[in-house]
């Protein structure tokens, strides 16, 4: 189990509308500087799809998409230990301060990629935020139980 400190900034523009959290970012995310970055995660082949949008490549194209769409990342925490990116493995989570982000911003709504991001927002920000976190499954590899059309109509909750 390794201490791992959350080293992204988050993305957020003053008009961002919605706030996407993970849970912390894992380590091919922190290696490339931005989120979701793992080839294999399928976060932006989802919203590109929800979008009907070319999927975004290149760095530039990820947070001009994001501007666009009004779509604010971050994670839940600042820092935790864990294994790998294994959520499950999460102990001694610290929390970033979500309440000051949407303070700057015009975010009405929070959404969660994955149970654990879910429970921790819930559970230790939302009495901060008053806005309650909405559940999005996660866009990870490990989670192959739904098919890329299955994420993308769970992720349509996004468009209300």
């Amino acid at each position: 189990m390794k201490k791992v400190y959350h080293e992204l900034e988050p993305f957020y523009k003053e008009t961002s509308e919605i706030l996407i959290l993970g849970s912390i970012p894992s380590p091919k995310s922190r290696e490339i500087g931005f989120y979701y970055a793992h080839p294999q995660n399928r976060f932006w082949k989802v919203l590109a799809k929800l979008y009907n949008e070319k999927l975004p490549i290149s760095l530039n194209d990820k947070k001009l998409f994001l501007e666009k769409h009004k779509i604010a990342l971050w994670d839940v925490l600042s820092s935790c230990n864990i294994n790998g990116a294994s959520d499950s493995s999460i102990k001694n989570p610290k929390f970033n301060n979500i309440n000051k982000l949407i303070k700057n911003t015009n975010i009405k709504k929070v959404f969660t990629t994955g149970r654990t991001a879910y429970n921790l927002y819930n559970k230790n920000v939302k009495s901060k935020t008053k806005i309650e976190g909405i559940y999005l499954p996660s866009t990870s590899p490990a989670n192959c139980k739904l098919s890329l059309e299955d994420l993308t109509k769970e992720y349509e909750v996004l468009l209300k």
